[in-house]
Parts: structure tokens; sequence; C-alpha cells
């Protein structure tokens, strides 16, 4: 068999392959966004005081029992940014977004719009000082470079 005809199935078939992971990521992207709107549709201000975040994997962060049945098992062992809050009487664990993370400040009160266990932006910190962002690794730079590019496309 000629060398040109190898390449030229090689081609097609990587042809193929890239239209259906841009199909396929145009559904998942329109499936965030619907998902995002309900998130942002139930969102309520709630004032709260930080007691503690660290990324945790999920399954030691003391999550509801009704989380963790509906979560996936492949996050189960990853790494999530968790944020333990006092919010009126009760001390609960909350996620937050990874944008959001960075800001929270241990040991002060804010007011954070939460949508059930999911802590989406701080509105205002009261007796906080907002510490300086670490630097970030390769990876973050990606996600905050693709998340402002989602945000530019609205």
């Amino acid at each position: 068999m000629p060398i040109w005809v190898v390449l030229l199935i090689i081609l097609i078939i990587t042809a193929g392959v890239l239209a259906f992971l841009y199909y396929y990521g145009k559904k998942m992207q329109t499936k965030q966004e619907s998902q995002r709107a309900q998130l942002e549709a139930a969102a309520q201000n709630v004032s709260m005081l930080v007691i503690d975040k660290k990324r945790m994997k999920v399954k030691d962060a003391d999550l509801p029992k009704m989380v963790m049945e509906q979560l996936p098992k492949r996050y189960m062992n990853a790494k999530m940014p968790i944020v333990k809050a006092k919010i009126g009487p009760r001390i609960m664990s909350l996620i937050a977004e990874e944008e959001v993370y960075d800001l929270i400040p241990v040991k002060a009160e804010i007011k954070a719009s939460v949508s059930g266990i999911y802590i989406l932006s701080i509105r205002n910190f009261r007796n906080a000082e907002v510490a300086p962002p670490e630097k970030k690794g390769f990876l973050a730079k990606l996600r905050k470079k693709q998340s402002e590019l989602s945000k530019n496309k609205k």
C-alpha cells in the first residue's frame, strides 16, 4: 500500500476525532452554562464566619451524606476547595468556586452568595485582611484563562 494512502486514512481518522471532540465540547459547554444559570437563580446572600479553608479530598471533607451519594465516584479522590464556616448556629462544610477560594479570608466574617453548599461569590468582607494571592502553577493559569474566555463570550 502506498504511503499516501496510509497518510490519507490517518488524516481522515484525525479529522473525524477532532470533529467529534468539537461537537462534544460545544454540547458540554451549553450544559455547563445552563447549570450555571440554575445555580445563580437559586443563590442566596448569606453572612458567615469562615473558620477554616483547605483543599482536601471530597470523602474527607465531611460533606452531607446526600451530597456524597450524588457525586460521581471519580470525584471522591479529587481535591476540592472546601471552606468550613459557621452560618447562624450551624457549622457547615461548603465547596467554593476556584476563583472565589483564593479571596476568602480565614477567621473573618464575610457575606457570600451561596447556592446549596456551593459558594459562588463574595459580596463583602468585615474585619478581614485579604492576603495577596499565591504564586499559581501552570494548570491554574490555564484554568483562569479558560474561565476568562468563557466569561467574555457571554
